[in-house]
């Protein structure tokens, strides 16, 4: 259901216009890009993106201004997650068309938090904030929960892939390396709040989901397993009782055990990816596409959070 839900009813048609276009790639399933944001670890590190960029008061301002994250919170992350999946896997023709219209959304969201200061969308420094954080979970999920964690090497490289599309969004000079990018994220740690509204956005990706009673305990093995990659000072900030042993011991496990769960759900969809192939920089024919995992390219991203 979850994953029905991350692609929404459209995803076929979506789906179909990522796998099945001609051209030029960016990337391949060999690259390390590729294979993070392919792969089931993306569930829980959604929820541990969305919870560490709600620290930034005017990130998070312009979430709860703009983004209706609880109007219509699918609806947004259908939108993010296909954001995603085009510009990891789709041709560098229809990367370019979502990073444009998304540049034109951004352009467009402004306003002030509610300490007077106002904010912007397409702001670099709020830019390289949300790429920062997201990215940063992506790798922490992956390095948890894959079968098959990067290496050091191979890490730096997904740093730095992942910001191939993201300077084109706006990111200036976004990290190349692991290094970097915690660089990166202790040089906003000043800036960070757990405002009220980051607070009420915790509480309601963790108590109360809009889902219905009998899929929150899946997704709540989910959830935990996003927590528990919080950074513990992260954590303490959003007012999250989860000591670290408990993180270690309870949170970690159930979120393997959600993952776990996913990937099974996954399972042999992604054998028919014509993209499995050496030659999907360029592929003729594209996958064979409404059945990869997401039913858009890849499980599930959270995108920009303004």
């Amino acid at each position: 259901m979850l994953r029905s839900k991350v692609a929404g009813d459209d995803a076929p048609v979506r789906a179909q216009r990522i796998w099945g276009a001609r051209g030029e790639r960016w990337f391949t399933p060999d690259d390390p890009v590729w294979r993070v944001h392919a792969d089931a670890s993306m569930f829980p590190a959604g929820v541990t993106s969305l919870l560490l960029q709600s620290l930034h008061p005017l990130a998070m301002a312009g979430v709860a201004g703009h983004s209706g994250y609880k109007g219509d919170p699918w609806g947004r992350l259908q939108r993010t997650s296909h954001y995603l999946a085009t510009t990891t896997f789709g041709t560098v023709e229809h990367a370019e068309e979502a990073i444009a219209m998304v540049r034109s959304i951004h352009e467009r969201v402004r306003g002030k938090a509610p300490d007077g200061r106002p904010y912007r969308a397409d702001d670099p420094h709020l830019l390289m904030w949300v790429h920062a954080a997201e990215i940063d979970s992506f790798l922490r999920a992956y390095q948890a929960f894959a079968a098959t964690p990067l290496t050091a090497d191979e890490a730096d490289v997904y740093v730095a892939q992942a910001g191939i599309p993201a300077a084109r969004l706006g990111v200036v000079d976004p990290p190349t390396s692991v290094a970097e990018l915690r660089d990166v994220l202790d040089a906003y740690r000043p800036e960070l709040e757990a405002t009220p509204a980051a607070r009420e956005a915790a509480r309601f990706l963790l108590l109360n989901p809009p889902l219905p009673l009998y899929a929150r305990p899946g997704y709540g093995t989910i959830a935990s397993g996003g927590v528990s990659l919080l950074p513990g000072w992260a954590r303490g900030m959003l007012g999250i009782p989860l000591p670290g042993v408990v993180s270690s011991l309870v949170a970690r496990p159930l979120g393997h055990l959600g993952t776990a769960a996913v990937r099974w759900g996954m399972a042999g969809l992604a054998e028919r990816r014509p993209s499995d192939s050496r030659d999907s920089r360029d592929s003729p024919d594209g996958p064979d596409s409404p059945d990869h995992p997401d039913g858009s390219g890849g499980p599930v991203g959270e995108k920009a959070a303004v």
